[in-house]
């Protein structure tokens, strides 16, 4: 396993300031956001596709710095009523840039529709009950096999290895038996992106994840969720309160080791070397508390010495 940094950490840095952070920090993999929920402050997509000296540009700043790319990452809103077709493009722009630069995997999300003609938002339905509602569950995830048959049929031609779901709850794929739904409608290129963060605020245990998935985890995300207990006994963790605010949260992204000490997470790199993998663990920085570069900072140092670097 190596050290990775997903590059939208660092939002307000310019690429070349992003990358020389991550070598600063001793990581090699980077994973670099393509469009969709990003603002991909990193990467031009049509720029690169539209330019072969552009990519190799592009791919020579990796080398010289002694970084690869890992992933490239277009988690976007596939199936969304207003933007759904606009990021199924870039979605399929971004397999299209990746077989030109030699990378295998995407990290992604399965995406989610609404309930009909002329809606303007997703519909997540996550209760069985009301009928009307387990119905239209049923027609959402019709869309989304149609749709991700299709789109992994592009990538396997294009020699990608993996499409890995973040498993996110708005999304249809957000735990492991929705997962193993989509899997088994659409083939094994079908993986997993293991954030443990979006996990423990479901109440999830990572470690089990990890067992149960196994060789289906494709990539890793390094983050953290703090569970402010006094909000959660009042609010669950069903909280639509606004992120600006998270003392009034009953749960909030944290740099990774900032919650979960190094035994928990030295217990998770174990579990991911005994499920085989052997690839990028991604820092993903969302944490309010700390500036973006201390934050990537922190949890490097923290992960170095779990790897023995």
């Amino acid at each position: 396993m190596e050290l990775g940094l997903y590059t939208d950490s660092l939002p307000d840095h310019t690429f070349e300031e992003a990358l020389d952070v991550a070598a600063r920090i001793g990581a090699t993999a980077i994973e670099i956001a393509t469009g969709g929920q990003s603002r991909a402050p990193h990467l031009d997509l049509d720029a690169l596709l539209g330019d072969a000296g552009r990519r190799a540009e592009f791919l020579a700043a990796f080398s010289d710095r002694g970084l690869r790319i890992a992933a490239l990452n277009c988690s976007a809103w596939p199936l969304h009523p207003v933007v759904g077709e606009r990021h199924v493009a870039i979605i399929r722009s971004t397999i299209r840039l990746a077989a030109e630069l030699g990378v295998p995997k995407l990290v992604t999300m399965s995406g989610n529709p609404g309930d009909g003609a002329g809606d303007s938002a997703v519909n997540f339905v996550w209760y069985p009950w009301p009928d009307d509602s387990t119905a239209l569950l049923e027609r959402q995830w019709d869309a989304a096999v149609a749709l991700w048959r299709e789109l992994g049929d592009d990538a396997r031609a294009a020699g990608i290895e993996a499409l890995a779901f973040e498993l996110h709850p708005l999304h249809l794929v957000f735990n492991v038996p929705t997962w193993e739904r989509m899997r088994d409608a659409v083939g094994p290129i079908i993986a997993v992106n293991l954030d443990p963060s979006h996990l423990f605020w479901q109440q999830m245990d990572p470690l089990a994840v990890v067992r149960e998935l196994g060789p289906a985890v494709r990539h890793v995300h390094l983050k953290d969720t703090e569970i402010v207990e006094r909000e959660v006994a009042l609010a669950g963790v069903l909280d639509a309160r606004p992120f600006a605010d998270p003392s009034r949260r009953a749960w909030n992204f944290r740099t990774a080791g900032a919650v979960h000490d190094s035994d928990w997470w030295t217990a998770f790199v174990a579990a991911l070397r005994d499920a085989g993998y052997d690839d990028a663990l991604s820092i993903e920085n969302e944490d309010a508390a700390l500036p973006p570069e201390a934050s990537v900072e922190q949890a490097a140092a923290m992960m170095r010495s779990i790897l023995g670097d």
